[in-house]
């Protein structure tokens, strides 16, 4: 039998990314409880707890749990929701602490829900 061969020489493709802007309307939360039917109930680092939505596009590629830290867009028209763009990984968010990119609140706060 033929052996398969990988494609990629083995080295993880590093992919950029996604910080929170001000330009985009961007915010890092927190996901406190997991809602159900794709929504989650997530405290904004602004300190407002909303009610977000995971959008088609994540949904079976990404898994939310409560206490994960997560980039989400308040909608403009009902600032009480918001829409999950990408979920960091715990490297991710050691990564982006270091930088001071997420406060050390944000972090005790996942903590808690851990």
């Amino acid at each position: 039998m033929a052996k398969k061969r990988r494609k990629g020489g083995g080295e993880e493709a590093k992919k950029e990314v996604p910080l929170p802007s001000q330009e985009e309307g961007t915010i890092l939360c927190v996901v406190v409880r997991v809602l159900g039917a794709d929504h989650l109930l997530i405290r904004c680092q602004d300190g407002v707890e909303r009610k977000a939505r995971i959008p088609g596009s994540l949904r079976r590629r990404m898994w939310m749990r409560e206490g994960d830290i997560v980039l989400a867009a308040p909608w403009d028209f009902r600032p009480e929701r918001a829409d999950v763009i990408y979920r960091y990984s715990k490297d991710e968010v050691r990564r982006l602490a270091e930088k001071g990119i997420v406060p050390r609140e944000l972090i005790e706060l996942s903590e808690e829900f851990m």
